[in-house]
């Protein structure tokens, strides 16, 4: 599958109709919601865990040197948290184009800090995109991440932003939090 994913999202009719949709954030989504939104919400998703596994060559990468950002794949039993925002359908395409690289819309239950869950979608890159890099140590992908630079500036901003976001909703992600510290080491601080 094309790294390009725009034309795919347009076809996903699934809240078609609805006035208002719930969208989870689980990487940049977190911290950078540069869309109107009408409320934002601290949330979860289950049975999926974040892994810096897919490339970025259009926001903290290039097409010939792409970064590492942030996807989630299955983990039975696993419980991502993050941040979800309700959006008007007008917003999928400023979305779509934000998320064009790799990433698709997936369906999915969104659980809210009080026990509630309201159907909402997830943007997810799996294995099958031109863009995916795969499954590497911490400090591989450390190493990675370090050198890495895009239009939208460092890979390492990328990380290190997300990590505070996650500390600031008073949630530790491991997979994360080493890769972190692996940067932060590689840095001299």
């Amino acid at each position: 599958m094309s790294h390009n994913t725009i034309e795919i999202n347009k076809a996903m009719d699934k809240f078609d109709g609805r006035h208002s949709v719930w969208l989870f954030g689980y990487g940049s989504l977190i911290y950078k919601a540069d869309f109107p939104y009408i409320e934002r919400r601290p949330a979860s998703i289950e049975g999926w865990t974040r892994r810096f596994w897919q490339g970025s060559h259009d926001h903290r990468g290039t097409p010939e040197a792409p970064g590492r950002v942030a996807t989630i794949v299955p983990q039975p039993g696993a419980v991502c948290h993050g941040m979800a925002y309700l959006v008007t359908p007008e917003e999928f395409a400023h979305l779509d184009h934000r998320e064009k690289n790799g990433y698709l819309r997936l369906a999915i239950d969104i659980h809210f800090d009080e026990e509630h869950s309201e159907e909402g979608l997830v943007y997810i890159a799996t294995a099958d995109n031109a863009a995916f890099l795969g499954e590497a140590t911490e400090l591989d992908i450390a190493q990675h991440i370090a050198a890495a630079v895009g239009p939208s500036g460092p890979n390492a901003e990328y990380l290190l932003h997300l990590a505070q976001a996650l500390r600031e909703l008073g949630h530790h992600d491991e997979h994360v939090f080493t890769i972190e510290r692996h940067l932060r080491q590689l840095r001299g601080g």
